[in-house]
Formats: structure tokens, sequence, C-alpha cells
């Protein structure tokens, strides 16, 4: 009697692993499903690859300058926000060009180098912008990302999304994966086992 109720429970416990395992792998899958469809495609669009060396050339922030009122409208407004402009000399070519914060900056307005949030304070956002302004007169010169195909000629600061993050985003599916296979792998083995325990 007592061993039946062991086997019942080594049956169950078999038949709990192998769901988590399974329920696991299926998690994994729908991550990377997810990070292929938003990340991976925005990691691709990039053209900023190579890293280069900017040197300053002048920073300034004007006041009055016309903005895109929407993402993809011709319409035009004066901006809500000071508009800093940052032009640097690219190492790798010899060029003045101007510097955008990210990729991002560059789609939302394609005059100014820094583009703050819509819902910010605008006194925040105003000594944000001179702070900035003043680091890139303070630090000459900086690592930077430039197009090495030519089909734009501005740099960006950073990447939104560098080789390594993109790494580290695929590091916990393929964690939760790898776990899940050695789970059902375990269980599949276990059960083997007890079949050629029982032949014996």
């Amino acid at each position: 009697m007592l061993g039946k109720k062991l086997v019942t429970a080594q049956k169950r416990g078999e038949t709990r692993a192998l769901c988590l395992g399974l329920g696991m792998v299926a998690c994994s899958m729908m991550m990377y499903f997810f990070i292929g469809i938003t990340i991976v495609p925005f990691y691709t669009k990039s053209v900023w690859t190579t890293e280069t060396v900017c040197k300053v050339l002048r920073a300034t922030i004007e006041d009055k300058v016309l903005c895109p009122n929407s993402k993809g409208s011709e319409d035009e407004g004066v901006c809500h926000y000071p508009c800093l402009q940052v032009w640097v000399n690219l190492t790798a070519s010899g060029q003045e060009v101007m510097l955008y914060q990210t990729e991002d900056t560059l789609e939302r307005n394609t005059k100014c180098s820094y583009v703050p949030g819509n819902s910010e304070n605008p006194k925040e956002v105003q000594a944000r912008i001179e702070t900035i302004a003043n680091n890139f007169k303070k630090y000459q010169t900086f690592p930077c990302y430039y197009d090495p195909g030519g089909t734009q000629t501005n740099v960006i600061l950073s990447r939104i999304y560098p080789p390594r993050g993109l790494l580290f985003t695929f590091l916990w599916p393929t964690l939760m994966f790898t776990g899940g296979c050695l789970i059902i792998i375990l269980v599949k083995l276990s059960q083997y086992v007890s079949v050629l325990s029982a032949w014996q």
C-alpha cells in the first residue's frame, strides 16, 4: 500500500516537473518572439554602428526654432523647449556634423541635438539643457557613433540598443529555455531509470 502511494506521488511530481519545464520553454519562446518584433527591428534599423571620437566645435541654445508638431507631420511650430544644437568634428572623416543624443532624437526633431519628454517641467528642461550644453563645452572630446555607409551624415551620442544591451536582453529567455529543457531531460531520464529498475 505504501509502495503504491510512493509511486503515485512520484508520478505526480514528475508530471508537475514536466509541466514546469514545458511552461518555461513556452514562456521563453514567447519572450524571444516579443524581443524579435520589438527590439531587434530597432537594432537592425540603426545605421550608426561604428564608434569613433567626436570633438565639439560649438554648442548653442536657440530659444525659437521651428519644430515638427507630431511624428510624420509636415506642419511646424515653435518648440516649447530650448533647442540645443551641438556641432562636432568627426574624427573618422574630418567633417563638421550635427550631434544627436540617440536615433530617436533625430526622428523626433532634426533641428535639436536633445529632445526632452512632453510631460517634463519647463524649468527643469531649461536647467537640464543648460547643464548638457556646459558639459559639452567642458568635455570637448568623447566617443560617438557614425554611419560608415554614408547614408546619414550626422552622428549620435549613444545607441538605444547597443550590441551588449541586445545580448543582455536575450540572456533571460535563454536561461529560462535552458532551465526548462534541463527539467524535461531530467524528468525523462528519471522515468527511463524507473522503467529499467522495474524490468530488472
